[in-house]
């Protein structure tokens, strides 16, 4: 392939627009097969234009599905956008099984293990985690008072930049009569990183405080969730233990969390302390026994050491954050490449954001093992978009503006490209927020697609590794569950090193294959499982934790 033919791609052949995979100037010559054709103006990278004439209300095609539909006739080498596209995507029904995939060359892992916390239901750690969680919003408080009174002294502060001489140095200038413009223009000095304090107990990773403003006032059904969402994470394997803070009146009851906990671990056996305020009387008598109860399950946790396990062990949380037009066809593809290795090796995988599966339900719905499956499976994504459209919104208004100004310009496109973080391997189960998803295979987990929360539900559902694309860049990390970052362009990974961990640019840039990269992202989550490597989610202390309300939230 020439230097010009690198210049876009179409990724599928029935596909009648291209992707330009870098900045293409007005005039530029595409040759497309025995056509070829000038751009009647230029396109961006990342950005897709036509290949022949369109008319009004014409199919467009990519990944070989239906993902829009034409506002007005347009000829060939014309920008597709906003103003000239609008959301299409093609109905489902039940269809046949279509489960016959070819499973990837596995050869180079055959053996290999990770070093994780063996827990007594089989689950596999990798990392070791003591939790702290409200029941109620009104204990949030109480749980940040024991945070401040715990964390630092137990040496689990992040080490963070330090800011405060900037704030000196600016206060030095106003306070000297500097104006406004001349604050702005200041040089200040590289923030100072703070020192990494030793732990007491070196073998728990860390003290994690979960707070929400869930718990009441809203509905039973969403309490209820939340009390299935704290379960997951307190049965997670990366998590040794917990202490539970209740006032006692709230809707989510320490009963309904112990009933959600059985459900997932019927001989659970973890340390578990839960304090009720109202039982307590005074926050002294409340603080004092959390905190001594926290500091003996502590010991407990401390004595369990890593140990060698095979990678089938795994559970890997798929998920995409701040797409581009790229995700598609870089970082996402490798994520499937990636799932469909640890598939063959007996392992778990989770898909979820189902309003990023719009468009895509008949593929994936025909690859699930059974018919009941891929029933549910419709079922869960018809109820979640008719309640979307009855509250005002729907799937079709899921790409945000950074996704449309980066070439996601409908919901169908940014699905067609989310959906192959999936791979090509059949659904072996279809689940329900919050339920647990880590069955062999691959997993669909019904979450919304904002990045946070699904997140949340993935760990929940027990990912001990999440796996998040980017392809404009985001920060977000798990309490428990390390977060490994993967840009989906070079431009983006030599922008924010500091919160993305692995560049799937090359694939962009014409430096590897999927494959090549796949590969490359099993090696680093190998080392991340075995605790010899940190994502920068986890070194920036990246706790991000926000349970689904079941109203709308795409």
């Amino acid at each position: 392939m020439d230097r010009e033919r690198l210049s876009y791609l179409q990724i599928h052949p029935k596909d009648n627009v291209l992707v330009a995979l870098r900045d293409l100037p007005q005039g530029f010559l595409v040759e497309f097969g025995e056509h070829t054709f000038a751009l009647r103006e230029a396109v961006r990278a990342k950005h897709k234009f036509t290949i022949y004439p369109l008319d009004k209300d014409a199919d467009v095609m990519m990944y070989g599905v239906l993902v829009g539909k034409m506002n007005y006739a347009v000829d060939e080498g014309i920008l597709i956008s906003t103003d000239n596209l609008r959301h299409a995507s093609d109905d489902f029904k039940l269809g046949q099984r279509e489960l016959v995939w070819e499973k990837p060359d596995v050869s180079a892992f055959k053996g290999r293990t990770f070093n994780g916390f063996h827990r007594s239901n089989g689950t596999v750690g990798t990392a070791n985690y003591w939790l702290v969680i409200p029941l109620v919003f009104c204990e949030n408080r109480n749980v940040l008072t024991l945070k401040s009174a715990l964390e630092e002294k137990l040496g689990y502060q992040v080490a963070s930049k330090d800011y405060s001489d900037e704030v000196d140095e600016l206060i030095a200038r106003y306070q000297a009569g500097a104006s406004v413009d001349e604050l702005l223009a200041v040089d200040l000095s590289p923030a100072t990183v703070g020192k990494e304090k030793i732990r007491l107990f070196p073998n728990v990773d860390g003290v994690k405080f979960l707070n929400h403003e869930m718990g009441c006032g809203g509905t039973r059904m969403d309490s209820d969730a939340l009390c299935g969402l704290l379960a997951g994470y307190i049965t997670h394997p990366n998590v040794a233990g917990a202490t539970v803070l209740s006032l006692g009146c709230q809707h989510a009851q320490a009963s309904i969390l112990r009933d959600e906990i059985k459900k997932r671990d019927v001989a659970f056996d973890k340390p578990l302390y839960v304090f009720e305020q109202q039982l307590e009387g005074t926050e002294q008598e409340l603080m004092q026994k959390a905190i001594k109860a926290t500091f003996a399950g502590l010991t407990q946790a401390n004595k369990q050491t890593r140990q060698p396990a095979t990678l089938d062990k795994l559970c890997i949380g798929l998920e995409c954050g701040g797409s581009d037009g790229f995700s598609g066809i870089s970082a996402n593809p490798a994520l499937g490449y990636v799932s469909d290795m640890l598939v063959t090796m007996g392992g778990s995988v989770i898909l979820a954001e189902f309003p990023e599966l719009c468009g895509v339900e008949q593929e994936l719905s025909d690859r699930c093992v059974d018919e009941a499956t891929a029933e549910k499976f419709m079922y869960l994504m018809k109820t979640y978009n008719a309640k979307a459209e009855a509250d005002g919104s729907g799937f079709y208004m899921n790409p945000s503006p950074g996704n449309i100004r980066d070439g996601l310009i409908t919901d169908a496109i940014k699905s067609a490209g989310a959906a192959k973080k999936g791979g090509n391997s059949p659904v072996t189960a279809v689940v329900d927020y919050p339920e647990v998803a880590n069955a062999p295979g691959l997993n669909l987990l019904c979450t919304p697609g904002n990045d946070v929360e699904s997140t949340t539900a993935e760990v929940a559902a027990g990912a001990n590794i999440v796996l998040f694309t980017t392809g404009l860049g985001t920060p977000t990390g798990n309490p428990v569950t390390p977060v490994i970052k993967l840009s989906t362009n070079t431009k983006t990974f030599e922008k924010m090193p500091d919160i993305i961990d692995i560049n799937c640019g090359t694939i962009i840039d014409g430096e590897e294959t999927i494959p090549e990269t796949a590969h490359r992202i099993l090696e680093y989550v190998i080392k991340v499982a075995s605790g010899e490597e940190q994502p920068q989610a986890v070194r920036l202390g990246q706790d991000d934790f926000i349970p689904w309300r079941r109203g709308v939230s795409l």
